[in-house]
């Protein structure tokens, strides 16, 4: 673990930008051994089944049917590298801090020192996942419940970030990915990237922007490895609350909730009603279960992909 700072131009003015504007701050993270194609490889081959995606991406714009979930075929992690390097596919290590110890140890040294620059900003529920994604790769325009910040580690993403105001997103496009779990379920036009911030992200450079905010990804023609960063504060959760009662609300009630306030009596009334329901069949029987697999990487063909039989991917 380094032992040099881990941010090299954090300055007190990004104290009070954080989380109210898209923010891009350096790093020295893309120096890590942590991100070889030898210690990612190593990190593929013990990984839980459970804990990872590969998916092949569709077109923005497409129905959603065009993105595929797929396995790895016991093909051997340095190997799967290759493969990504030479098809239109990425692999999501989620929660990476959870399987491998050393992972956890740069989770807790980065939050060690995010909370020494903003001691008063109360993160928890710290996660972080590693992409590793194909030349030209996509991510489609959607937005998450949790803090969010994006760490480029090789490759270079052109990275679009929108305003957090309708018509870029509304209320029941956050209240259905809350109930759903499903964060790219959002409308999209063209038009909204001439209001977008682009940021074109390169190694050894990390970009936070505010809660909520919709954002996509389209990789530069190489190979990309980032890492994605989660947290929750006290208001991050609070908020969470009311977007899942309000979305009870809207999505099972029929009613049309008129506030947001996380705090007062309506904030607590709300707070107590989403937990009694929210782990209902009533309220649960709208998440989305994982997409079955059906394709497979050919080991004898690396960027191949083998189709599976039907029968097997349901």
């Amino acid at each position: 673990m380094p032992t040099d700072p881990i941010f090299t131009s954090f300055e007190p003015r990004h104290v009070d930008l954080w989380g109210q504007t898209p923010l891009r701050l350096s790093h020295r993270l893309d120096r890590s051994e942590l991100f070889s194609n030898e210690a990612l490889g190593a990190l593929i081959d013990h990984y839980p089944r459970d804990g990872y995606s590969l998916v092949q991406w569709g077109e923005q714009g497409t129905e959603r049917g065009s993105w595929r979930e797929g396995e790895l075929g016991g093909m051997p992690g340095i190997e799967a590298i290759e493969a990504v390097a030479r098809s239109r596919i990425w692999i999501n290590l989620r929660d990476v801090g959870a399987v491998d110890p050393r992972y956890a140890a740069l989770r807790d040294a980065i939050f060690a020192e995010l909370r020494a620059h903003m001691p008063d900003y109360g993160m928890y529920g710290e996660k972080i996942g590693i992409l590793i994604s194909s030349p030209g790769s996509r991510t489609l325009y959607h937005a998450d419940l949790p803090g969010q910040c994006l760490w480029q580690m090789r490759g270079v993403k052109r990275v679009y970030v929108y305003p957090t105001a309708p018509p870029f997103i509304r209320p029941e496009h956050v209240e259905g990915i809350a109930l759903s779990g499903v964060e790219v379920n959002m409308p999209y036009q063209p038009w909204y990237d001439e209001h977008a911030t682009v940021y074109d992200l390169e190694p050894g450079q990390m970009l936070h922007w505010p809660l909520n905010a919709p954002h996509r990804v389209d990789n530069h023609d190489c190979l990309n490895v980032s890492m994605t960063m989660e947290y929750f504060t006290d208001e991050i959760r609070r908020s969470h609350m009311v977007t899942v009662a309000n979305g009870i609300m809207r999505h099972k009630l029929g009613l049309a909730p008129q506030s947001r306030a996380t705090s007062g009596p309506g904030f607590w009334a709300k707070a107590v009603f989403q937990k009694a329901l929210k782990n209902t069949p009533w309220v649960k029987r709208e998440n989305k279960p994982r997409k079955p697999s059906t394709f497979m990487l050919d080991r004898a063909r690396p960027g191949v992909i083998i189709e599976l039989p039907r029968q097997a991917a349901e």
